[in-house]
């Protein structure tokens, strides 16, 4: 029977899984439930992409909570993966804090410290945790590792990690995270792989999906994020508007009279893309659409990433090389065409027929600088942090140290 590592990325109304083999770390399945709440439905597919199912889960046998939708997953492994035995599981969670710079197996302290960070992710930490909490009872004794989407920039100098707040604020923990993590380390490593002349170059790489940031790295290490204390700042996203002023809470607060449960409701759930074409959060609806709301949404987006294209080059001091990813950064041509065009100033030039047919190289031969699509894979990640982290020494696994500096972590 094999041994494999489950992957597991509960967010608010999805839950996405994967498995790959222990020693090999090849993907022998990969799968989604979306739509928790609503209209869940299931895909699973093996490790070459073909379809094992696709199901509408409706009836009184699906319970649409993130535990019922983990005995679904389950049940369905158990069926097409019969001689599967999963050794660990390994968890995306989005906020690590303070203390969690490297992935930690979990047990009850760190889950109590985890779950007192849900105040900083509320839209995705508690559905982080249910996750674990879900695992641990479906497979007990196996390890349950946490890997943080804020490890990877626990490295930022402080100027790029502070706001001009008291510092006793900034000393207890209030400064920029930054997230997106997993997805940053693993398209730096892949470029690595299919660029190794960039790898100590000034590199920018665009998360762009329904959650979006950028990253400014230098040496292959975060040294800026648009995202900050919370995964509500920088660009905007689907439901969530990036950079406002804080001034616009207050009115809202004074002249509104809004609390902060429905102020928090609608900077994460109405805001964004939704709240600006009043159509979608959807890019593909919003791109599809002939309604003048929708194009301004659109030119916003696409206008929010060119001022922080600027902002983070002159933190680089210069640019090298830019990269797309995320759902919206590797499957719209169109939104990395308008974020390229006419920069030529900063020495970039797109090639329109290789943007178009998405290829992995997408700048010109004459471009100063290379433009690169890469598919993010956290999954993998996932895997590959948890595998490190269970053959770290027993005295150091729920540490989230490994013995190097935060930036060298990585």
């Amino acid at each position: 029977m094999s041994q494999q590592i489950l992957t597991i990325n509960a967010g608010s109304s999805s839950l996405k899984f994967a498995i790959f083999d222990a020693d090999s770390m090849d993907c022998t399945a990969i799968g989604m439930i979306d739509g928790l709440g609503t209209d869940p439905n299931f895909v699973m597919k093996d490790g070459d992409g073909s379809k094992l199912l696709s199901d509408m889960l409706e009836g009184d046998h699906f319970v649409a909570d993130h535990a019922g939708a983990l005995r679904t997953v389950l049940a369905a492994i158990a069926e097409h993966l019969p001689e599967a035995r999963i050794v660990a599981v390994g968890h995306r969670v989005v906020h690590g804090g303070l203390v969690h710079s490297a992935p930690v197996v979990v047990d009850n302290d760190i889950l109590r410290q985890l779950a007192d960070l849900v105040p900083l992710a509320p839209l995705h930490q508690p559905h982080n945790l249910s996750g674990i909490t879900a695992a641990k009872a479906a497979f007990p004794g196996v390890p349950q590792v946490a890997c943080f989407d804020t490890a990877f920039h626990r490295a930022h100098p402080f100027v790029n990690d502070a706001f001009a707040l008291p510092r006793a604020l900034y000393d207890e923990g209030v400064r920029r995270y930054g997230f997106h993590g997993l997805s940053y380390e693993y398209v730096t490593g892949k470029l690595t792989e299919i660029a190794p002349d960039h790898a100590g170059d000034r590199i920018i790489i665009c998360h762009l999906g329904s959650g979006a940031s950028m990253c400014a790295l230098r040496h292959g290490r975060s040294v800026a994020s648009t995202m900050g204390f919370s995964a509500l700042d920088g660009l905007p996203m689907g439901t969530r508007p990036g950079q406002i002023d804080p001034g616009v809470l207050l009115y809202l607060m004074d002249h509104k009279g809004m609390d902060a449960q429905a102020i928090s409701n609608l900077l994460y759930k109405e805001s964004g893309m939704k709240g600006l074409s009043g159509i979608s959060n959807d890019m593909r609806d919003l791109e599809a659409s002939d309604d003048p709301q929708a194009k301004q949404a659109v030119d916003y987006f696409v206008s929010s990433i060119r001022r922080e294209i600027g902002a983070m080059t002159a933190v680089l001091g210069g640019l090298d090389a830019i990269v797309f990813c995320g759902g919206i950064g590797e499957n719209s041509r169109t939104i990395r065409q308008s974020v390229l065009a006419d920069m030529e100033w900063l020495g970039i030039e797109i090639d329109r027929e290789a943007n178009r047919e998405g290829a992995e190289l997408i700048s010109s031969g004459g471009s100063l600088v290379s433009a690169f699509v890469i598919r993010t894979n956290e999954e993998l990640m996932i895997a590959r942090h948890t595998a490190e982290c269970l053959a770290r020494p027993t005295s150091l696994q729920n540490t989230g140290l490994t013995g190097k500096t935060p930036a060298q972590s990585y």
